[in-house]
């Protein structure tokens, strides 16, 4: 009878090892799968992330990209201008023009005449009056006052 108690209490015993056996293989097996979870997410967020920050180059370098096509084109119409401007100034009458115009001159057996017209004399306020009756020609009557090249 003996023996069969023995064999009970080892049986009992086996079954609470075996079981303390699983739990801890299934506590290594559990913080296995945490820490797995824990890098696979920390990987899927660094993915995310390089991700955004590449779009958002993307956007940016394509937005620079028209920037400079329209500078281009700006840069071009205005080198055609100018490229006309320097054929215009190859000719002797448009010389002569600017000679005339901007820079005063005369050609043989003329005379130039220059008209100064004197300047008006800004009126400065002194007093309060005077500042309340500037401020309402300059700012408030000369509004209502109609133009000469427009019509009545």
């Amino acid at each position: 009878m003996q023996m069969e108690n023995v064999k009970t209490l080892s049986k009992d015993n086996l079954k609470q090892k075996v079981q303390k056996n699983q739990k801890k293989k299934n506590t290594k097996v559990r913080f296995y799968h945490s820490f797995l979870t824990i890098v696979l997410m920390l990987c899927v967020f660094q993915i995310s992330y390089s991700a955004l920050l590449n779009i958002s180059k993307i956007v940016i370098y394509q937005s620079k990209i028209v920037k400079s096509r329209q500078l281009l084109e700006v840069a071009q119409k205005r080198n055609k201008t100018l490229k006309k401007e320097v054929e215009n100034f190859n000719s002797m009458e448009k010389v002569e023009s600017i000679a005339r115009n901007n820079l005063k001159m005369a050609a043989k057996n003329e005379v130039l005449v220059i008209i100064n017209e004197p300047e008006k004399e800004k009126v400065v306020p002194k007093t309060f009056k005077e500042k309340v009756v500037y401020f309402f020609e300059q700012k408030v009557a000369s509004k209502f006052m109609l133009n000469e090249n427009s019509p009545l």
